[in-house]
């Protein structure tokens, strides 16, 4: 191992774990060393950390402003005086012309809290639009919405990741962390080697499911139903916790009578999990004294997510599993700062601290804060997707930072026919993503190692990024960024460019809220590994919640009387197979950092279609075939990839790439009524040679 002398204390800028990493400048770039004493990784990287500093070369990332030369024109390089002076022209023109609303703006769950918070004020204040939401909603808003309807406040894990081995069973719902997070792999092996057990809930028999002491395989779509199933058969047995449920809940009659209407064979003819495997789930999670229930994006990334998280939420607290040591629920919060990124204001229905919209009180404070009177603030704005559907129409200007949306978001096909029909379209990037090509300004800026920042990992530890590298002339943070077109707008105070300036105002518009970061400091964070929130003034933070009661007004959690209903499609004669989608180990989101890494590209080149030998055959294709995937909105065509690890009636899409084989081309974006998720994870098509 290296000496640490010298080198700087970081984290990775990927996935929600936020690896800590130690940075070496040398030769105008930085190496990746390992950083041992970090707690959540304990010095295990990724391929794609490991790789990181690659895309800060200057041969792949943006280093100058773009500007379009005219309608059709090309992009040309331009000083950052043009660039922000012809973004703030569109914004202002589009606001004079169709009113604020008729301006929207894109965040990003891999943005800083500093910059998330920054993004969120921009538009309220110096906009005053209520059009702005972020790719975090496409991420884990299902899990927040059940979240807080359980238990009064959402964050990712209640617990820290270092207790998962220390309980007596997990299970892994629509979660893949072999390939999403491998370093926190080691949690399950860990828990395993100390005599615990794991159940893995995933169509697909993946390399997490491997691990498994039992697989569960539902059909796509089915999560719902298998919960209830599972809760049916904890009443049928006996193995309630009475005691917990009437000290500690309310409303578990209603969710008994949901749940005693999904019997286990009719849950084997919905999910295709055979009675005696679910039997032996429920065996193996009421055997221990403490168990838990980790979902991902299986379960979540449905028309009926939040209920499917709701469910297995009532599962945890009809057996006692939570609000107690060593138990309880979480999610796996997938982006970089997919927790901090939904707390801090780029949500459309949200202001700082977690505080909602529509609350006075919330919006007293935070007013007060911005120096502004509350009456001014907007009220909620388009989620995620009904944002970029509005594109061009109702919304008619975008600001975009940090997000490929013509390849993260369902239906993309139609989502990037949006994007074109804007009047005007600026996007802060490192990289030409597929989105940005499209844009009429491009804004180049700095990336993790360039910058200082912090931002919250999936377990609510909030962390400092450290700036050990100076970014290239051409290049701008986003906080100027933000700063600069504010000052075009009239607003000279209000947006600091000082990273630790931010993270002090934010302090204090947190202050009192769900989410309060008014105890933790950049210097506390430095010296404590990260400090969980809620952290007060004075508080050594929270790295457990609700052990001694739940966030809800009387601090009881909330059952919820939940009942299976189908996808929003389900196969037909024209469309038979189910399609699902997901990532794979050397890829990152949209790709539009990792697909520029040749160590990555190389490991993953392309996108492929994975299906079962008996539809392989039937087919009559080959590994290798190229596979024309349809659906109701689109084809997609890539490789076939043939295994016995899948369902027979299902096929699987990484969604890495643009292109013909862009699988959100296919997505269906049929939204959950609470979370405004879309439907990623489960939709209808079929399947020929191409």
């Amino acid at each position: 191992m290296h000496s640490t002398q010298g080198a700087i204390p970081t984290h990775c800028p990927y996935c929600a774990l936020q690896c800590g990493m130690n940075l070496r400048p040398a030769d105008g770039t930085v190496a990746v060393e390992e950083r041992a004493g970090f707690p959540v990784n304990r010095g295990a990287l990724c391929g794609k950390g490991r790789t990181a500093p690659a895309v800060l070369s200057s041969r792949v990332r943006l280093t100058e402003p773009l500007v379009r030369t005219g309608p059709g024109g090309p992009l040309a390089p331009a000083t950052w005086d043009e660039a922000l002076d012809a973004v703030a022209a569109g914004l202002a023109r589009t606001r004079r012309a169709h009113g604020p609303d008729a301006v929207g703006v894109f965040g990003g769950g891999g943005l800083t809290n500093e910059k998330a918070y920054a993004l969120g004020k921009f538009a309220r204040i110096a906009l005053g639009t209520s059009q702005i939401d972020y790719n975090g909603r496409f991420c884990m808003s299902s899990s927040a919405a059940a979240h807080q309807r359980a238990f009064g406040l959402d964050r990712g894990l209640p617990f820290p990741l270092e207790d998962i081995p220390r309980t007596g069973c997990v299970i892994l719902v629509g979660s893949n962390p072999a390939e999403t997070m491998p370093p926190a792999l080691r949690y399950l092996t860990e828990l395993k080697a100390n005599g615990g057990t794991l159940v893995v809930v995933d169509p697909r028999r993946t390399r997490t499911a491997e691990l498994a002491d039992l697989h569960l395989a539902p059909r796509p779509g089915t999560d719902l139903a298998l919960a209830l199933g599972l809760l049916h058969l904890v009443v049928a047995e006996g193995r309630t916790d009475a005691e917990f449920i009437a000290a500690r809940t309310t409303g578990w009659e209603d969710t008994r009578a949901a749940a005693m209407a999904h019997w286990p064979e009719l849950v084997e003819r919905i999910t295709g999990v055979p009675v005696p495997r679910l039997r032996r789930a429920v065996e193996l999670f009421c055997a221990p004294e403490a168990a838990m229930v980790l979902t991902a994006r299986g379960p979540e990334q449905q028309a009926k997510g939040t209920d499917t998280v709701g469910a297995w939420i009532n599962l945890c607290l009809a057996t006692g599993r939570a609000g107690r040591p060593l138990s309880g629920y979480g999610c796996l919060t997938g982006q970089g700062n997919g927790q901090g990124g939904r707390e801090h204001g780029q949500k459309a229905d949200q202001l700082p601290g977690y505080r909602r919209l529509t609350d006075p009180a919330a919006r007293e404070h935070v007013a007060r804060v911005w120096g502004v009177a509350p009456e001014t603030l907007p009220g909620p704005g388009r989620s995620a997707y009904e944002l970029l559907d509005a594109l061009g129409t109702d919304v008619k200007a975008l600001l975009l930072m940090g997000s490929n949306p013509v390849v993260s978001a369902p239906r993309a096909a139609h989502v990037e026919e949006r994007v074109r029909s804007l009047d005007f379209l600026a996007v802060a990037d490192v990289v030409l993503s597929e989105t940005a090509a499209l844009a009429d300004v491009v804004l180049p800026v700095t990336q993790w190692a360039e910058e200082t920042g912090t931002t919250t990992n999936l377990e609510g530890r909030v962390l400092l990024r450290r700036r050990a590298l100076t970014p290239p002339p051409g290049v701008r943070g986003d906080l100027e960024v933000l700063h600069g077109l504010a000052a075009r707008l009239g607003l000279e105070k209000g947006f600091p460019t000082d990273p630790e300036e931010v993270f002090a105002e934010l302090r204090r518009a947190s202050e009192g809220g769900p989410a309060d970061y008014s105890g933790i400091s950049y210097d506390r964070i430095a010296a404590e590994q990260g400090v969980f929130w809620p952290c007060p003034e004075g508080s050594p933070g929270t790295p457990r919640l609700f052990l001694d009661r739940f966030a809800t007004e009387d601090g009881r959690a909330r059952f919820a009387p939940v009942t299976h209903r189908e996808a929003a499609e389900t196969p037909d004669a024209a469309y038979p197979l189910l399609l699902t989608t997901g990532r794979v180990v050397a890829q990152y989101q949209s790709g539009a950092q990792t697909r520029r890494v040749p160590e990555l590209n190389d490991a993953a080149p392309g996108p492929f279609v994975e299906l079962h030998p008996r539809l392989a055959a039937r087919l009559g294709v080959a590994d290798g075939t190229p596979l024309a995937v349809t659906s109701r909105r689109g084809r997609a065509v890539a490789p076939a990839r043939i295994t016995d690890a899948i369902r027979a009636d299902t096929v699987f899409m990484p969604f890495h790439w643009y292109g013909e084989g862009r699988a959100n081309t296919l997505t269906n974006p049929a939204l959950d009524p609470v979370s405004r998720m879309p439907e990623f994870k489960v939709c209808a098509v079929r399947v020929e040679p191409a």
